[in-house]
């Protein structure tokens, strides 16, 4: 009857491990299927339409002015003090050494020329005003009425009201190409 009594343990045991075995492994294919068929179109993985980038982009603290190869610059040597990005919204040009310690620090910068229209320079300074890690400020000179600069990413748009800036803003703020996130966005230059 010991003998007996031992054996089914045994086998409630074996059945027990091969049971478990089995669910381990029909989980683990059900996973994997599901990864294998996702179509990679993760929000934060997609290109926003007419956007330009730049890789390797050199990250050393200079108090000198630097010669950047984009307008605005989008990154490289910077200034070791950023221009505070807590939605901040600038009346006059700022500092471009400092605005790209901000994008290091994951901000978009939000510029404008006097070819943008009032109602969207409102509109967008609203915006920025509601958002962390943001900053706004007119930039003479550059090729659109209306850019958006994160670190190595920058769009061009001739109206606020473009869909694709809320995808750069969605994609951008703190986004995966953020140098340094969670860093601050103050304590910084105020003007």
């Amino acid at each position: 009857m010991r003998r007996a009594d031992q054996a089914r343990d045994r086998r409630r045991k074996i059945t027990v491990i091969a049971v478990s075995a089995v669910t381990v492994a029909a989980l683990g294919v059900g996973v994997g299927y599901l990864v294998s068929t996702s179509d990679g179109t993760d929000a934060k993985a997609t290109v926003v339409a007419g956007e330009k980038t730049w890789a390797n982009l050199s990250r050393n603290h200079v108090t000198g002015d630097v010669s950047y190869p984009m307008t605005p610059p989008a990154g490289g040597d910077h200034n070791p003090v950023w221009q505070n990005c807590d939605g901040d919204v600038y009346e006059k040009p700022v500092s471009d050494e400092s605005a790209v310690h901000s994008l290091e620090h994951g901000a978009v910068w939000v510029t404008y020329t006097s070819d943008a229209t009032a109602a969207d320079i409102k509109a967008l300074g609203d915006r920025v005003s509601r958002t962390p890690y943001t900053l706004m400020s007119p930039y003479p000179g550059q090729s659109s009425p209306i850019t958006l600069t994160a670190w190595g990413h920058q769009l061009n748009v001739t109206a606020g009201s473009d869909s694709r800036v809320a995808d750069f803003l969605d994609k951008y703020v703190q986004g995966p190409q953020t140098p340094e996130p969670g860093a601050t966005c103050t304590g910084g230059r105020a003007e």
